[in-house]
């Protein structure tokens, strides 16, 4: 995972209009961005408000249970879109997958990526500050997903009497890690949106044409 030294971020000076738990999440992700899960401490998040672990302990049960509030929701978008994209490429008729191969997931990934700078704080929480919890493993999941499409993909290609030669086994978890790696590193740098977006394109047109490649289409 990534280093947290070069996303810190500075103390902030909170909003005293906002209660008292939003209070609390605002200081959590200063406290998360720059020190990361681990090393992030509870008492430091809490001296930041001049509040007490007493008072703390009135919202959440641990430092756990403040982080999974802080990411759960976009966690779980991001893996469910991608899961809804593998799906709706699986239901298409299978004459039809060759033919619009990346399109669908194309669609998806601009979808994640609007996603995840309308909720960059959240989103680079998890990618880079999550070592120690079960958020860490957001890209392997999305790796384990996209590895059984791609088998499911090529059981197409053998019904449609256009099979694709084997694939090693280490030689696709590689590839389909680095792209994604390649798709979060926009998010993680906060390029300039319209940059990350043409960023976007050109890399679904150079894996595409990769996998298109490899499994000889």
């Amino acid at each position: 995972m990534y280093s947290t030294a070069i996303f810190f971020k500075e103390a902030c000076t909170i909003d005293e209009n906002l209660t008292t738990l939003d209070q609390i999440h605002e200081a959590a992700k200063a406290e998360f961005l720059q020190k990361g899960y681990k090393d992030a401490s509870l008492r430091n998040i809490v001296k930041s408000l001049g509040k007490t672990l007493g008072a703390f302990y009135g919202y959440y049960k641990s430092k756990e249970e403040l982080f999974e509030a802080l990411v759960g929701e976009h966690y779980q978008y991001l893996i469910d879109r991608f899961k809804d994209a593998q799906k709706q490429f699986a239901d298409l008729p299978h004459e039809q997958q060759p033919e619009v191969m990346g399109d669908i997931s194309g669609v998806c990934m601009f979808d994640m990526l609007h996603y995840a700078y309308q909720h960059l704080e959240e989103c680079k929480l998890i990618l880079c500050c999550s070592e120690g919890t079960r958020f860490s493993g957001l890209i392997d999941e999305m790796v384990e997903i996209e590895v059984e499409g791609t088998h499911a993909y090529q059981r197409v290609l053998a019904e449609l009497g256009r099979p694709s030669p084997p694939l090693d086994p280490t030689l696709e978890h590689i590839l389909i890690t680095g792209m994604f790696h390649t798709f979060f590193e926009l998010v993680i740098h906060e390029m300039p949106l319209p940059d990350a977006e043409n960023y976007v394109k050109e890399m679904r047109a150079f894996y595409t044409a990769g996998w298109m490649k490899i499994m000889g289409q």
